[in-house]
């Protein structure tokens, strides 16, 4: 698989340094270790906000795509939504935003997004993209209600390859304004995982739109990823342009979205409550958007599947 893109790190670097650039403005705060290695609190002590959680999600994206603040429809409970659009929805969400990097230290944990995947390369799923970067810098997100050490970030380093004083990473907690738009982006990317679960035929996939209401902003960290989760499970919906045979398309829709679980129906929290607050027990075909539809450039025909459940929004966002 290629790509004209080898500078994933390069387009998300410029995204941090317009925050970091005007810091009061987008209320977050850069932290500097010893080694020269930068954190770029947007949410854990740094108070955060709107723009530094559509920039944030920007560069998890590595600017390939474009991140907005919109208005939700009518029918979910929530006034706006977080929409993101791509016409690479490969680089831009597998590549860069997928949290597939598990970062691990002394009292520290955190799954690691944004292009660094790509330098690190300790995923399959990079090694399966066979996408190459060659920028010299590196870029990390974590949903983290902690600012990472030296030694942890120092180690992020040494796994990409690069000295510490090139590499940033950015954080917020689930529970602040950034960090809930920066998960609730997520709804195209969700998208596309389960599709790749699936074995769907990639090449396929040409451009993405995916939207998601945005949560109230939750007082502890448990309960926004219980809202979070839901935005995209019950309120998530997903376009997809791709060329391919109808036929693959109703092979594959009807187990794309959220519904194909049996563990569908009831909120994030009441599922994670269920098996024991055991993440890896909960039922993967649930990590999904819960509206999908197929436009087909081959034939012009559009395919939809899957249901919108504001009814279990409504209870969860009220619980």
């Amino acid at each position: 698989m290629s790509s004209s893109f080898t500078d994933l790190n390069n387009r998300a670097r410029r995204v941090v340094e317009s925050m970091r650039a005007s810091q009061p403005e987008f209320r977050v705060r850069e932290i500097r270790h010893a080694s020269g290695g930068a954190i770029l609190d947007c949410g854990v002590k740094a108070v955060g906000g709107i723009q530094a959680g559509l920039r944030l999600a920007a560069a998890c994206l590595s600017d390939l795509a474009s991140v907005s603040l919109i208005p939700a429809s009518t029918e979910l409970p929530a006034a706006h939504a977080i929409q993101v659009a791509t016409d690479h929805p490969l680089m831009a969400c597998m590549a860069s935003q997928y949290a597939g990097w598990e970062v691990k230290g002394d009292d520290f944990f955190a799954m690691a997004s944004g292009p660094m995947r790509l330098l690190a390369r300790k995923e399959e799923l990079i090694r399966e993209l066979e996408f190459e970067d060659h920028s010299d810098c590196a870029v990390g997100v974590l949903e983290t209600s902690q600012v990472p050490s030296e030694d942890v970030l120092g180690s992020m380093a040494e796994a990409c390859g690069l000295p510490p004083s090139v590499v940033t990473l950015c954080v917020a907690r689930t529970a602040s304004l950034a960090g809930t738009i920066q998960v609730v982006a997520r709804s195209l990317e969700t998208a596309l995982h389960k599709l790749h679960e699936l074995q769907f035929p990639w090449e396929c996939i040409l451009s993405g739109v995916g939207r998601a209401p945005l949560p109230p902003v939750a007082e502890t960290d448990l309960r926004a990823i219980g809202w979070t989760n839901d935005a995209i499970l019950y309120g998530g919906e997903v376009t997809l342009w791709v060329k391919c045979e109808d036929s693959l398309i109703e092979e594959f829709g009807p187990r794309v979205p959220s519904n194909a679980s049996s563990d569908f129906g009831d909120p994030f929290a009441a599922i994670f409550e269920k098996y024991g607050h055991d993440f890896y027990r909960i039922d993967r075909q649930l990590f999904s958007p819960a509206l999908v539809h197929f436009c087909n450039l081959a034939t012009g025909r559009t395919h939809v599947f899957g249901e919108m459940r504001p009814d279990v929004l409504t209870r969860s966002f009220s619980g």
